[in-house]
Parts: structure tokens; sequence; C-alpha cells
């Protein structure tokens, strides 16, 4: 371990003469050391230290640690656009901090969000200096693994995190009226009246991901996946089981491990965006959920930035807290080749009666339609999972006995059940209105009646009056059921605010559409092999 010195300040410019602010930690000791770096747009001092230890940690590693505001933000010049300059930007800065005094010429990028997003948009341009990079929590295509899920808007991730930057802005611009409106409205989200984005923050990122509801050049541009074919550096990729961009940090984990040369490795936690901490909603994963990140990172940095072998590649490359274990566990691949399919069954009161829907192993000849219906008045709350705030498990089993969700459970499981994948469910539906959407929840149900989330998934229907069979895809999980408790699925025509509401013809994200809302009837069919689930069990 190093002391570490005061840290310092320090500007460097861009290509186009903007200027960016650094805070830079050194270690006191003579020598040359790698440099860790982390572009942020929330004020340096923060650091991201919602989820890592401080800088300071880090430093006495053994590392010149570089925390930057990127354009426009904190003390750094020029105008802030949602990722518009940070592949020129990232490779300037990459440049820079490896010319840093005391610098050994190679750089490591950490950091999670927005951050994890700079680390991918500097590799794109492909600086020598920068030998690796732990991107955690991102969207590698910004439309369906960040904005969008199953073609629709992640209304409140997306608002909360539009306000809050729209806020930052406004303080920056020492705009009191502007920043104390938006500050209320962070407290309390204006959901069916996002106008005041328009009214206060009208260059906000938030007005061009509404108007792109379809996966169009806008996003092509915008996500790090049109520009990486070429990006080929050991990366360590790291995620939650409940992080609204779990699927941005599996996609580009697969996609590098499909074509890279390069080691990639994967750790995913039992963890929502933040914190990452042994408790995410109401359920305690136990001592083993802290989160073990900056000490992996530690020995990542060290075998690549320094060439010391920690041992690091003698294990599997994924990483992974089974939930129910508690425990984490090495290794090589997420296979779901072994698919264990329950059938949907109804006496056609699925919505009326908990024990009226069942999900049994063989399928049932056809006996009943269920009826499900929507009313935009009173629509089914979000709780938990991984596109709500709050995120995580909760005790939903007030969500299941409401008239507008469909329950189907299984007999109590007879042995453990492991799963780790991806749950598809395959619904067999029409609707009276030409758009609905569809929420699957599955939970596991104790013998005393608590119900618990343990993943779910949501998908846009455009073509709703179509009695077509309807593919949901779950978050990924990795999950033990214990013996005793059953599987329940839970359906759905909302999860509101986590997901825009639809209105009948689209969504609902300003007043007016909320004016035009329609009650929706959908028809559910539970004949045959049709509607089903299909989980990964290992």
């Amino acid at each position: 371990m190093f002391r570490v010195l005061d840290k310092q300040t320090a500007s460097m410019y861009t290509r186009d003469g903007i200027r960016l602010d650094a805070d830079i930690y050194r270690p006191d000791a003579v020598g040359e050391f790698p440099v860790l770096l982390m572009r942020q747009p929330y004020g340096r001092a923060i650091a991201s230290t919602v989820v890592y230890a401080h800088p300071t940690w880090y430093t006495a590693q053994g590392y010149i640690v570089v925390i930057q505001d990127v354009r426009g933000r904190g003390t750094s010049g020029g105008e802030f656009q949602l990722f518009a300059h940070e592949i020129a930007d990232g490779e300037d800065t990459v440049n820079w901090a490896a010319s840093l005094p005391g610098s050994n010429g190679k750089v490591g990028m950490y950091g999670f969000s927005y951050q994890g997003m700079t680390q991918l948009y500097a590799a794109i341009a492909q600086p020598p200096a920068l030998k690796t990079i732990c991107p955690a929590m991102i969207g590698y295509d910004l439309y369906t693994d960040w904005a969008y899920e199953g073609g629709a808007f992640c209304l409140q991730t997306n608002l909360a995190w539009a306000i809050q930057l729209a806020t930052e802005t406004a303080r920056l611009r020492g705009d009191k009226q502007t920043y104390q409106a938006l500050f209320a409205a962070s407290r309390n989200l204006p959901l069916n009246n996002p106008e005041i984005l328009q009214q206060l923050a009208p260059e906000s990122f938030y007005h061009d991901w509404v108007a792109h509801p379809q996966p169009d050049a806008y996003w092509q541009e915008l996500s790090p996946k049109t520009h990486f074919q070429d990006v080929d550096l050991p990366m360590l990729h790291i995620g939650g089981w409940f992080d609204t961009y779990l699927r941005g940090t599996l996609h580009l984990y697969k996609d590098m491990v499909a074509r890279a040369t390069t080691p990639q490795h994967l750790v995913v936690g039992p963890w929502a965006h933040i914190p990452w901490g042994r408790k995410v909603g109401e359920v305690d994963f136990g001592n083993q959920a802290t989160s073990p990140i900056d000490e992996m990172q530690i020995r990542w940095f060290d075998y690549f930035l320094k060439g010391i072998d920690t041992g690091l590649l003698d294990n599997y490359p994924l990483y992974l807290f089974e939930m129910g274990d508690n425990m984490w566990q090495y290794i090589p691949i997420i296979n779901i080749v072994n698919q264990k399919i329950y059938y949907l069954s109804t006496t056609g009161l699925a919505n009326i009666r908990e024990d009226a829907g069942t999900l049994t192993p063989n399928p049932q000849p056809p006996e009943h339609k269920e009826v499900l219906v929507h009313d935009p008045w009173r629509p089914v709350p979000s709780v938990g999972g991984h596109g709500a705030i709050a995120a995580g498990v909760f005790e939903r089993s007030h969500i299941d006995v409401r008239a507008d969700v469909l329950t189907y459970t299984s007999e109590p499981l007879t042995a453990d059940l492991h799963l780790l994948g991806d749950v598809i469910v395959e619904i067999v539906c029409t609707a009276d209105q030409p758009s609905y959407d569809l929420c699957a929840v599955l939970s596991q149900v104790y013998p005393d009646g608590r119900v618990y989330n343990l993943t779910q998934g949501y998908l846009h229907c455009a073509d709703g009056t179509s009695n077509i069979t309807r593919k949901i895809q779950l978050q990924t999980t990795c999950v033990k059921i214990s013996q005793g408790n059953a599987i329940r699925l839970s359906l759905s025509a909302t999860c509101y605010p986590a997901y825009a509401m639809n209105s009948g013809n689209g969504a609902v994200l300003h007043s007016d559409s909320l004016l035009n809302a329609q009650v929706i009837t959908i028809t559910v069919s539970c004949d045959g092999e049709g509607s089903r689930v299909l989980l990964p069990v290992r």
C-alpha cells in the first residue's frame, strides 16, 4: 500500500480547444505508475463513490487516478450533449493521461452507467495507451439496452435521469428558478406531465428519445455498438441482476466473446443500479452479496497494466451470484439448452382467484379463455424488478390479487430448481385496440402465501388486434428456488410508472395522450401448447 499525495487539479484541451478539468491522485513514491481514468458528468468529487471505493484507495494500490469532468459538466468547458463528444474527447483524454508525469504510459478505465459509456466511446477510437476497460452497467445498443425495452419506453428511469441532468445544467448556468423547479420535479416525478422538461429543459436528450420510438438511424449513430466492431480490448464486464441496463452489459459481453481475441470476464451481483450491497429491495442476500468489485478491478488492472499474474485468468470467465443460495460461483458459460416448460391453464378466473390459474408441466386441453381489462385510471403499479425506482425484490401479493392481473401458479416444487439464463414467456392473445402492452413477472410463492419477484419482462404490441403468440423475454437471472416453494407467472397490461402506459394507440408520454387513453380488453388463450413459460434450468 502506498501513501497518497494531496489531490491535484489539472486541465487539458481537446482537439477543438475545449478545456477539460480533472482531479489527479498520485502515490507518494518515486517511479512510474499506470493510470486509471474515469470520465463522468456528475461533478468529479463524487467519483462514482456511490458504488466504488474512493480514488484514494485505488491510488494506494499503486496507480495514478484521474477523475475528469466531461465536456460541459463540473468545471469543464464546452456544451454538454449526451454522448455526442465522448469518442474524440475520450481519445484525447487517454492520450493526455498516458503522458502525465509519473505515468508508465498505460491507461485503464473504470466506472458505471455514464462512466461505463465513456469507456466504450474512448475504446472506439482505439488509442494505443488504452490497455483495458471495466465497463459496468452500460447500454451497448442504446435503443434496446437503455431507452426502450421490448419496444416500450422505460419511462421512470429515463425521466428521472433526464431531470437529474437538466437540474445540474441549470445549477451550472446559475439559473436559480429553473434549478428549483427541476429539483422539486426530481423529488416528485411529473410522470403524467413531463412537459415540464419541454418548458424548463428544451435541449434535453429526453425529447429526442421520445421522438424516436423505433430503432432508427438516430439510435444507430448514437450507440456504441455501431462503431465497436474493430475494438478488441480485455474487458471486465460488471452487472446486476436487477440493474435496468443488464441487457446492455450482457449484450456487449456476448458480442465480445464471439469475436474478441482478448480475455472477457463477466461479474453479475444481486444488485440494482445503486447501491451494490447485500440488500436489494426487501431481501437481504447476506454478507456474500457485498461488492467484491474494487478488489477484482485491482487484480484485473494489476494483470493488464502492471504485468502481475494475479491468477485472475485461472478461473472460469463468469463470476455470478446465485440468489437463493446466496453464493458466488465461477462458471464457464451461460447455457440455456436445458429448458423446463410450464403451460398456462385456467378455469377462466385467473384474475379473480389465485387458485384458478395454474402452471403445469403438461399442456392442458383447451377449456377457457382469460379476459384481462386494463383501465388507464388505475394502471397496475410497478413494484421492484429492474425497471422501477426502487428496483429489486419486493413482496407483491397485494399486486397479484388485483382483478387486472392474471396469475398462474405451479404446484410446490418437490426439489430445488436452479435457473440461469433468459426466462421466456409466450402468450397467445389479442386485444380490442390497435396497441397494447404485456408485462410478465416470474415470482416464487412461499407456503405462507408471500410472493417475491424473481425476474420480469415487458413487451409493446403494435398490431394489437392480431391473435398471435407474443414472446416476452424476461431479465436474465441466476436463482435457486427452494423445494416447497411454488413458481408464479403474473400477467398485466401495465407496469406503471416503470414503463410508459399504452393508450391503446401508442405510449402515453404527455397530457394529451393521457386524455385519449382507452380501456383495453385483452383476451388470453390457454389452450394446448400456445401459452407457456420456458425456464433456463441449470
